[in-house]
């Protein structure tokens, strides 16, 4: 799942390839940029920032700086090839990217938010994000005061709120709730130790920086990696009870699924702010 540590590791794969090479060619399949070009320009780092990409980069001589910012969402992805070696990642139509220099060729695709601006101006594009979970500037207590913000908000919610602290997904949203016992339709006001919540929330995404397998059990087996998501009608690893799955309807639902124990998760449910607001 493209999650904070997601993100941050393909920055890494990114900074390896890219940082301190020149661009010998750029291409951008998406109608806004496809005019630009940052040959001659030299990639300067890669970064993450909670599920934003930031590639820094400066014109020969010292010039200016820019920025190409991009987002993987659900399905975005970035890969790295050597000159000459094969693209196999994911079909053609999806690339919207590609940045070459004389080493590899770093190709994106189906990025969303697509955007190169002024490297001084990234705060327009991720300034409103919460504290970073994978961030040398974490702040809990900042993260903590955020989401008690909203205090009849439902807690699943408000850990996916990229503006109340950044980097968490549904993975991590689903994961996090259960080992802390806590029912995702919560509301914020009656989760008790809100710190210790998030306290937990940045060592999984900590323990799992560096590795692609996000794994919430301890276990590096991918069937054995997580306690609920993905396991709907599975039964729980603690419990036994089947695990259950709600998917609210929208357009974001596939973003949006949730999967808990109803034994170890006891709660309102889904539909609990409904049924709490009819007369």
């Amino acid at each position: 799942m493209p999650e904070g540590d997601t993100v941050w590791n393909t920055a890494r794969v990114l900074n390896r390839a890219l940082a301190g090479r020149g661009l010998t060619a750029s291409d951008f399949r998406v109608p806004h940029l496809a005019t630009e070009s940052l040959a001659g320009w030299t990639a300067i780092e890669s970064a993450s920032r909670g599920k934003h990409l930031l590639l820094r980069m400066r014109e020969a001589a010292g010039g200016r700086a820019l920025t190409l910012h991009s987002h993987l969402r659900m399905d975005g992805a970035w890969r790295v090839y050597a000159a000459g070696e094969r693209w196999a990642g994911r079909p053609a139509h999806l690339i919207r990217v590609v940045l070459r220099t004389a080493e590899s060729v770093a190709v994106g695709y189906h990025l969303h938010e697509l955007a190169l601006i002024p490297t001084e101006r990234e705060g327009e594009l991720v300034g409103h994000l919460g504290p970073d979970l994978l961030g040398a500037d974490w702040d809990g207590d900042e993260a903590v005061r955020r989401i008690e913000a909203a205090p009849d908000r439902e807690i699943g919610e408000a850990l996916l709120d990229q503006r109340n602290l950044a980097g968490i997904g549904n993975l991590y949203k689903c994961e996090l709730l259960f080992l802390r016992g806590v029912d995702p339709w919560t509301p914020v006001r009656d989760v008790p130790d809100l710190p210790g919540m998030v306290a937990l929330a940045h060592r999984l995404l900590a323990s799992n920086r560096g590795r692609w397998l996000q794994t919430t059990t301890g276990s590096l087996r991918k069937p054995e990696a997580n306690y609920v998501y993905g396991r709907r009608a599975q039964p729980c690893r603690r419990c036994g009870t089947a695990i259950a799955k709600h998917a609210p309807d929208g357009e974001t639902a596939a973003e949006r699924i949730t999967y808990w124990c109803p034994r170890c998760q006891p709660g309102p449910g889904p539909g609990a702010a409904a049924r709490s607001a009819r007369p």
